[in-house]
């Protein structure tokens, strides 16, 4: 059972059909297929917070940010592109943060890996 918050966002983001993980300006980060990332960690990269930063469909960034600014925030360089910064370092709710990464995920992956993941 992972006991980091970010030994659990890897375990989300492994979970996935074709996912990668590597290392990405010096933070781990997961790209479906291996070619496009969808997540990446920020422990303390911008700010002295842990966090994720995941591609997120149009309007959700701006939604989240708006109605939750305590655990979601717009990330630095991304960010302009709709990608979703998580706080990691505050109560998480990791339901959402699944379907979060998820989401995330379908937004990148090709058809192949998408249609893996709807048939498990």
């Amino acid at each position: 059972m992972p006991t980091t918050p970010a030994e659990r966002l890897r375990g989300l983001c492994l979970a996935l059909p074709g996912c990668e993980e590597r290392p990405s300006h010096g933070e781990a980060a997961w790209f479906a297929g291996g070619r496009r990332m969808f997540a990446t960690l920020a422990d303390r990269h911008h700010d002295d917070r842990l966090a994720c930063w995941l591609a997120a469909p149009p309007g959700l960034q701006e939604h989240l940010v708006t109605t939750d600014p305590e655990r979601f925030f717009r990330p630095p360089y991304v960010g302009h592109r709709g990608w979703l910064g998580v706080h990691l370092d505050v109560e998480v709710d990791w339901p959402h943060l699944a379907d979060l990464v998820a989401a995330a995920y379908r937004l990148v992956a090709p058809a192949g890996l998408r249609a893996e993941l709807d048939r498990r």
